[in-house]
């Protein structure tokens, strides 16, 4: 694992080391025309909620439209893909997160290593999952849920936004902790998943709060606990799910990427305009409600924190034997 490690750090350290070759001179009126924002998922899903709520800040603080590009498939990989492709220029930017870390283990014959080919700019946000259930379901507490589970197995599904997803690793942790063998089913990204849920095709989900939040505070669903191991404001009811599966901890952490060999001055432009966006006082409100914690972070902060989160879930990718598909 330390090899592992000080690989991935050797590819990003060069990473952001090629982007201060003097490619381009003009990032002082960077940027002149709209820049967009590759989603490796369907709309309506928190990373197109966050994705979103990014754009508008940008778009207002550097008088360009930036856009999003929703590009589903394959767990982001079909959007972070892309992105490795586009010109090195800040107009095609991507929202990175779990999906790259899980990846990097799960999906061994990308053409791409992200921590190579990418530069990892700036952290937005880090947020819990909301462990959520269909109303119907009996347990109102998670030792309730356990006790539901280990009695009758086959009465639980849970859903997923797809394989790889972090809603998936995070429902494989919860399997691997409790020893509990459920059923998980993949839909085509969040928006589907917490519509099977709230129809009642599945009974439980783990889902970044940005999405899973409203159906919450609706009625539509059931929050037991968050997957963090401190309650989040947002949701001030849920406990902790360590409170019950001791050592348990998963999030949610969401940033922006460019191309390996976008100039520094465009990398420090995007990062400069993401951080102030983390500490205005609209914007930071605007995530609490979400149900996330401002995650300002250097480009080497960043970088650090997905090699800590790729081998964490490489862990979980192994010892559940995960397969890509």
């Amino acid at each position: 694992m330390k090899l592992i490690r000080r690989t991935f750090l050797s590819y990003a350290t060069a990473a952001i080391a090629s982007s201060a070759m003097p490619e381009m001179t003009y990032a002082q009126s960077y940027p002149t025309k709209p820049v967009r924002i590759l989603v490796g998922f369907p709309a309506n899903g928190p990373n197109s909620i966050l994705a979103g709520i990014a754009a508008e800040w940008l778009s207002a603080r550097l008088g360009q439209p930036f856009s999003i590009e929703h590009k589903p498939g394959r767990s982001g990989n079909i959007a972070t893909a892309e992105a490795v492709k586009a010109p090195a220029d800040g107009y095609t930017l991507l929202l990175c997160g779990p999906a790259n870390a899980i990846g990097a283990t799960l999906y061994p014959d990308l053409p791409y290593v992200f921590l190579r080919d990418m530069i990892p700019v700036a952290g937005i946000t880090r947020e819990a999952l909301a462990l959520v259930v269909h109303p119907d379901v009996p347990a109102k507490t998670v030792p309730e849920l356990l006790a539901l589970a280990k009695a009758n197995p086959s009465s639980i599904k849970i859903a997923s936004t797809g394989n790889g997803s972090a809603p998936h690793v995070t429902a494989e942790l919860f399997k691997q902790m409790t020893g509990l063998n459920l059923n998980i089913v993949h839909y085509a990204g969040g928006g589907p998943a917490l519509n099977a849920i709230v129809n009642g095709e599945a009974q439980m989900m783990f889902e970044p709060m940005s999405a899973s939040i409203e159906p919450v505070r609706s009625g539509k669903l059931r929050a037991l606990a968050v997957s963090t191991t401190q309650r989040s404001t947002a949701l001030p009811e849920a406990p902790p799910l360590a409170q019950f599966v001791p050592g348990y901890e998963a999030s949610a952490v969401t940033g922006i990427g460019v191309p390996k060999a976008t100039p520094a001055e465009i990398v420090d432009r995007i990062h400069t305009e993401v951080a102030a966006g983390l500490v205005d006082a609209r914007m930071k409100a605007r995530f609490a409600d979400l149900g996330g914690a401002p995650m300002p972070m250097t480009p080497a902060e960043f970088t650090r924190l997905i090699v800590d989160e790729t081998e964490k879930w490489a862990k979980v990718i192994r010892g559940a034997n995960l397969k890509p598909v």
